[in-house]
């Protein structure tokens, strides 16, 4: 039999155990191959328990499941693995490990399903001679070698929905409420829904702000007897001439944890527009729950391709969305650049012609 691995590393998204489920399927499918599951991303390579074969049984159902039955860990770096020696916090070197672990197995191909992060890993993973394919997922939709990432399409309709509802609520008590979404330095999931979501502020890391231009908004709406508002802020967003806001500082191993914004801006809106304000952080909601149809199905020809990849060993590519085909580029093309929203494009150009507010 020959062996396939499959690990999902980095934060989940919603997607991912469709992507597992195509996997396994195709391998049944075609015959001869046997699919081992790494838990909890390269953890699992340095787990003795850490690697599970992965039947047709082993799938059957979870098809429309969030989340990920191999687990997720976005701190699970080989190249610097945080340990503990006499009492104090070390990093240290484990690729090799994780590269004999892998021969040890005798993997011909090791999918590797994961957002920027895990798949800049796995590039240099492919470096040592592991025989990487790579699958991009990630909330954010911030890969550049692919048009749409699996996940995003959950978290937007997420976040839409509670526009949706915080808008009636807006209206009802004649309030500002400002919701912080995902994202970190790409604004995608914020723009997405915050036309969908009919925002009349829209706040993202690629457009720093003034506040004197939400209240202006704020305001002017109230003139023409609108006294409510609804403010959509990415929690990479920031003010002109100012910086992020972090709610936890970051070292070499994690990366500082956005948050606050929020807050920032609503705390603005009530003192200096004197207009009531609340916040809501909508967080890992925008993980969690049931993939889309459209995140099913990406994801579902995401893992389709990424075997026949493997059956054909090629390795240090990536699968990937161009257009209406899926099709497969380089790892280090597909990583060589991080995406961000296109000032220029047809989503922010769209929302100036709505009359959107983007704090310019």
């Amino acid at each position: 039999m020959k062996r396939i691995g499959i690990l999902t590393g980095g934060g989940d998204a919603p997607g991912l155990n469709a992507v597992i489920r195509a996997v396994v399927k195709s391998a049944d499918r075609h015959g001869g191959y046997q699919v081992l599951g790494i838990r909890d991303g390269f953890e699992g390579c340095l787990d003795p328990e850490g690697v599970v074969e992965l039947t047709l049984d082993a799938v059957h159902g979870i098809l429309p499941r969030g989340g990920t039955i191999l687990g997720a860990a976005n701190r699970g770096n080989p190249f610097a693995r945080k340990v503990i020696r006499d009492g104090r916090e070390e990093m240290e070197d484990v690729s090799d490990q994780v590269v004999r672990r892998i021969e040890q197995l005798g993997l011909e191909s090791l999918i590797v399903v994961g957002g920027d992060g895990t798949l800049h890993i796995s590039l240099e993973l492919f470096r040592k001679g592991v025989p990487i394919i790579g699958i991009p997922k990630t909330i954010d939709n911030d890969i550049d070698g692919t048009d749409v990432t699996f996940g995003f399409d959950t978290a937007v309709n997420t976040a839409t929905e509670a526009l949706d509802r915080l808008h009636t609520t807006a209206e009802a008590h004649h309030r500002v409420i400002v919701l912080e979404l995902m994202g970190r330095d790409a604004g995608f999931i914020t723009l997405h829904a915050g036309v969908a979501g009919g925002a009349d502020v829209v706040l993202i890391p690629e457009i720093p702000f003034e506040f004197k231009g939400i209240c202006e908004t704020i305001q002017a709406r109230a003139g023409r007897g609108r006294h409510f508002s609804t403010v959509a802020v990415a929690e990479g967003a920031r003010p002109k001439g100012g910086g992020q806001v972090f709610r936890s500082s970051g070292d070499e191993l994690v990366t500082a944890r956005l948050g606050g914004i929020g807050q920032t801006v609503s705390d603005y809106v009530e003192e200096v527009c004197q207009i009531e304000s609340r916040v809501v952080v909508l967080g890992h909601l925008q993980r969690g729950g049931s993939p889309t149809a459209f995140d099913r199905w990406l994801a579902t020809r995401f893992g389709a391709a990424a075997f026949l990849l493997a059956v054909q060993r090629s390795h240090g590519r990536m699968v990937a969305l161009r257009g209406v085909n899926v099709m497969d580029l380089a790892l280090d093309e597909a990583l060589a650049a991080p995406k961000r929203v296109d000032l220029n494009g047809d989503g922010v150009r769209t929302a100036r012609t709505l009359g959107l507010c983007l704090g310019d």
